[in-house]
């Protein structure tokens, strides 16, 4: 095997847990997320040779990975119409048997393209002005959006988990 594709495969598998965790929020179905995974590293091989060490190597991995998926996300929904899935709708409780991962999951599939970007690099220890360069907005930006989403976040599960208690 050549070294460049050596070095690219060495790359991929230190690092597909970034991917990973990105088709994971995107996208529920196993096939789906196998799918959008290929999709992303034929991209990342794509570019591989301009990629100039700017950033980090994982930071480039996730804005890629991130506009693939957001760029399969739009024609998709081109193609069916859908509604998004509003928590009230889910069975949150039998999420919750099956573990906070899976809460988790449906919490974050559950949000807006740009928000659930967010949320996504923030749960994985991304700083804000990091987060931002990813995504190519603002930091204060960052930090609205995800003081926004907390705020909708806790306003879900208080009616969610919230029972008044009878006297």
């Amino acid at each position: 095997m050549e070294p460049q594709k050596r070095n690219f495969v060495r790359i991929i598998e230190s690092n597909q847990g970034i991917i990973r965790s990105l088709c994971s929020a995107y996208y529920s179905s196993h096939e789906d997320r196998r799918d959008v995974f290929q999709d992303i590293v034929i991209q990342l091989w794509k570019s591989f040779e301009t990629f100039r060490g700017d950033s980090k190597i994982s930071t480039w991995i996730y804005k890629v990975s991130l506009n693939t998926i957001l760029a399969k996300v739009r024609k998709e929904k081109r193609k069916i119409p859908t509604e998004p899935i509003g928590c009230s709708e889910l069975s949150l409780s039998h999420a919750m048997a099956d573990g906070d991962i899976e809460l988790l999951n449906i919490v974050i599939q559950s949000l807006k393209g740009l928000d659930k970007a967010i949320v996504i690099l923030y749960l994985e220890g991304h700083k804000n002005k990091e987060i931002s360069q990813i995504l190519n907005i603002t930091a204060t930006n960052v930090s609205t959006r995800l003081s926004r989403v907390k705020a909708e976040l806790k306003a879900k599960f208080k009616n969610q988990y919230y029972e008044p208690k009878q006297p």
